[in-house]
């Protein structure tokens, strides 16, 4: 019977591969939107968890599907699963401080 090598996935790999997904409106990356709330990791499987600027962000169901998407091609990934929510609200302060600069935002 032949061995079966998975890949050992880390939460770096993921949240370097979401620095490639983008907010259409917003020249930004998730991540340093701060959007992203949390990485799981069972096994080949990753779950997210994250939040849109707004609730009435018409582009919900583009962005999640970019972001599993994107996951799905991180090295061992079998299986991905992303969860919009509302709750922490989403708010600039949770921007990184690159993503102000970017946004001419004062830090």
């Amino acid at each position: 019977m032949e061995e079966q090598h998975t890949a050992v996935i880390t939460s770096e790999q993921v949240y370097e591969a979401l620095k490639e997904c983008y907010d259409p409106e917003i020249p930004v990356n998730l991540v340093d939107l701060g959007l992203i709330y949390d990485v799981k990791i069972i096994n080949d499987w990753v779950g997210v968890k994250m939040t849109l600027t707004t609730p009435g962000c018409g582009m919900s169901g583009m962005i999640s599907q970019n972001v599993r998407n994107r996951i799905l091609k991180v090295p061992g990934v079998k299986e991905a699963d992303v969860r919009i929510v509302w709750e922490p609200s989403w708010s600039p302060a949770r921007m990184s401080a690159e993503a102000k600069k970017r946004l001419g935002m004062n830090t």
